[in-house]
């Protein structure tokens, strides 16, 4: 089963999803006149101009702008920014994370287009906002075509995120506290972490989008915080070593072997790939997963919510993620070979001794845990266009079997199924959004202040 799945990933992400999502934010970049640089102040100004730990609790499913940012970012910022990145390293080797910088770069491009979209095309069903990749891929392609591009991203994503998604999230968590408690000699099987999950993930989700909106808009900020205080301090303790760091990212995008050795059999093709790929699940730009928070955002107009997104992707890859990065290499744990999480852990532990791991667990588990109800809500909204209301129910349960089931799984077979669902996601959604880019574009034109 892993060789097979390894094989369709080589396959999606060796050259066919590297073209698609680079060539879509390098096309949405030029076109937009290189948005994510001239609008970047502006983006911030709105993004934090938004933070409340408060929001006002809306009607019909609609979310405050910073409600709908913090679902989003929920989204991104989870096991992908300290597994992920450990992954990354490890397989693709430092050079990765070059190329993991340049994707995000496009991809802040990709993200604005895909939740302009969401907010333009969005819609009331049953009483409730709502909207997402599914409602502007049929405003694309009308007739049969769109239709049946629709139900398949529908289906991808359910899949993607939904099940195999929230296993990655699940597994990751149940790594960590498994290395937390193994090195204490403490006897807890990761399964049990999983069904206190569940347990939790489940009393969130009946209570739908309210309940959602509400937790996320309080655990976000807090959890950014604490983590990137306690990335800081160890970057700090080490910082002899940044710039050693930074060649090592540097020179391994085009000569992997001269940082990794050639026992490693690293080229760039892996490079890259490992970069965009993991890239992708930390920041989830072009995947179509965001568009269904930012759609049910009660936004002044659909630019301001697109430039709220695009700065999710800054803090994501650029803030949150290379600071995992930078305490990898910087403590120089990645010739131990650990893999996922524990690599990370390594590192906090290099600095911050039996604390370490503890640190890294926690963290990952709001992380994580934030990640696996904000994907649920994405997949709920795909379930209840493909077969209504009454579906989301059983889908819930399932997302909760599929949670346990992923907290003791092995972390390889997890990761590629994830990554398989992924690349299949992201096709429908990025014929989408090439086909609307001339709306994308007025949208931008319509609603600039053309302040710079």
């Amino acid at each position: 089963m892993l060789e097979l799945v390894k094989k369709a990933n080589e396959f999606l992400w060796s050259f066919l999803l590297l073209i698609i999502l680079c060539g879509t934010g390098i096309y949405f970049t030029i076109r937009l006149r290189f948005i994510q640089v001239r609008k970047f102040a502006e983006g911030c100004r709105l993004v934090f101009g938004h933070f409340k730990l408060q929001g006002t609790k809306e009607e019909n499913g609609a979310m405050t702008p910073f409600q709908s940012l913090a679902t989003a970012i929920a989204a991104q910022v989870g096991t992908g920014n300290l597994t992920g990145a450990a992954t990354a390293l490890l397989f693709g080797g430092p050079g990765a994370i070059f190329w993991m910088w340049l994707s995000a770069f496009f991809g802040m491009a990709t993200i604005y287009g895909e939740a302009t979209l969401a907010q333009e095309y969005k819609t009331t069903k049953d009483g409730e906002v709502t909207g997402g990749p599914v409602y502007y891929i049929k405003e694309a392609f009308h007739g049969t075509f769109g239709r049946v591009l629709a139900v398949a991203f529908a289906v991808f994503i359910i899949l993607a995120l939904g099940f195999m998604g929230n296993m990655v999230q699940s597994n990751s968590i149940g790594a960590a506290f498994a290395e937390v408690f193994s090195a204490r000699s403490i006897q807890v099987p990761p399964v049990a972490i999983g069904v206190c999950i569940a347990l939790v993930a489940g009393f969130i989700f009946l209570g739908g989008t309210n309940r959602l909106a509400s937790v996320v808009e309080k655990i976000v900020p807090f959890m950014a915080g604490i983590y990137i205080v306690g990335s800081v301090i160890l970057i700090a303790m080490h910082i002899t070593a940044l710039p050693s760091a930074l060649q090592m990212i540097f020179v391994g995008a085009f000569q992997p072997q001269a940082v990794v050795g050639g026992a490693a059999g690293i080229t760039i093709r892996e490079a890259i790939r490992y970069g965009v790929a993991r890239g992708l699940f930390s920041n989830e730009a072009g995947m179509g997963s965001t568009p269904h928070a930012h759609a049910r955002a009660t936004a002044k107009n659909p630019h301001e919510q697109g430039l709220s997104a695009m700065i999710s992707v800054f803090i994501d890859t650029f803030i949150i993620l290379n600071l995992t990065v930078f305490s990898i290499l910087t403590t120089g744990v990645l010739s131990t070979q650990k893999e996922g999480i524990a690599l990370t852990q390594a590192a906090f532990t290099s600095g911050f001794g039996n604390f370490g791991d503890i640190f890294v667990a926690v963290c990952l588990l709001f992380f994580a845990f934030s990640t696996i109800i904000s994907w649920h809500f994405f997949g709920q909204i795909n379930v209840d266009y493909l077969f209504g209301k009454k579906a989301v129910k059983w889908y819930s349960l399932l997302v909760l079997v599929f949670i346990v089931t992923g907290s003791s799984l092995k972390v390889s077979l997890v990761w590629e199924l994830a990554d398989f669902f992924n690349g299949l996601m992201v096709i429908p959604n990025a014929l989408a959004l090439i086909a609307l880019s001339g709306v994308v574009v007025k949208i931008s034109k319509k609603f600039s202040s053309g302040k710079e």
